[in-house]
C-alpha cells in the first residue's frame, strides 16, 4: 500500500475528497495523505464501519465534479456495499479502493496481541466485489500486484460510470509497520 499511496498522492487533484469507514487499512488516507486547504477527508471518529461508501456517494452528490476516493475494507465495503446502488440512482460516481485482505483486520490485530494464536471468527468469505461493482453499472477491477495499480487507477479515473477497485492485499501486511506475526511474537514473548 505503500507505493499504492504514493502514486495517489501523486495524482489526486489538490481539491480530492477522501472518505473511509473504519478499520486498520484506514491508516493511509488519515496519515499519509496530505491535506491542504483545498482537500477534505470525510471520516468517523467513533469506529462506524461502512461509513466511507455513503460519505462518498454524499460528497459526489454535493460536487459532481469533484475527483471522490473512497477508501474501504473488505469487511468495511460489505457493511455498506448495497448502497452502489443509491449511487447508481443519484448519478454519483465515486472511486472506491476496496483494501482485500479477507479477514477483519483489527479485530484481529487485537487477537493476536491479547491472545496471540488464538484467532477466531475474523477470517471472511466476500462476494465476487468486480461483480457485484459491475451489477450495478460501475466499472470494476481486481488489482493483483502493486505495479498494475497505476494502470487500473488511470482507468477508474477515466471512468464515467464511477469504479470499484478490488485490491489483493496480503493480510499479513497489517499496518505499515508492523505485520501479524510480528504482533503475535512481540505478545508471545510478553
Amino acid at each position: 500500500m505503500g507505493k499504492v499511496t504514493a502514486h495517489l498522492r501523486a495524482v489526486l487533484p489538490e481539491d480530492v475528497v477522501l472518505t473511509n469507514g473504519a478499520g486498520n487499512f484506514s491508516v493511509w488516507p488519515n496519515k499519509f495523505f496530505p491535506f491542504g486547504p483545498k482537500a477534505r477527508l470525510l471520516a468517523p471518529q467513533s469506529g462506524a464501519m461502512g461509513y466511507g461508501l455513503p460519505a462518498a456517494i454524499a460528497a459526489k452528490v454535493a460536487d459532481p465534479e469533484r475527483c471522490v476516493v473512497c477508501f474501504a475494507g473488505d469487511g468495511d465495503f460489505q457493511m455498506t456495499c448495497q448502497e452502489l446502488a443509491t449511487a447508481a440512482q443519484a448519478g454519483a460516481r465515486p472511486i472506491v479502493l476496496i483494501l482485500n485482505n479477507g479477514v477483519y483486520g483489527t479485530i484481529r490485530a487485537h487477537q493476536e496481541r491479547q491472545f496471540p494464536g488464538r484467532v477466531s471468527g475474523t477470517d471472511m468469505v466476500s462476494p465476487d466485489f468486480v461483480m457485484l461493482a459491475q451489477a450495478y453499472g460501475f466499472h470494476a477491477e481486481r488489482v493483483t500486484t502493486t505495479e498494475a495499480f497505476p494502470e487500473a487507477f488511470a482507468r477508474a479515473m477515466a471512468s464515467d460510470t464511477g469504479a470499484v477497485l478490488d485490491l489483493e492485499i496480503a493480510a499479513e501486511a497489517i499496518t505499515p509497520r508492523q505485520t501479524l506475526s510480528q504482533m503475535r511474537a512481540a505478545a508471545l514473548k510478553g
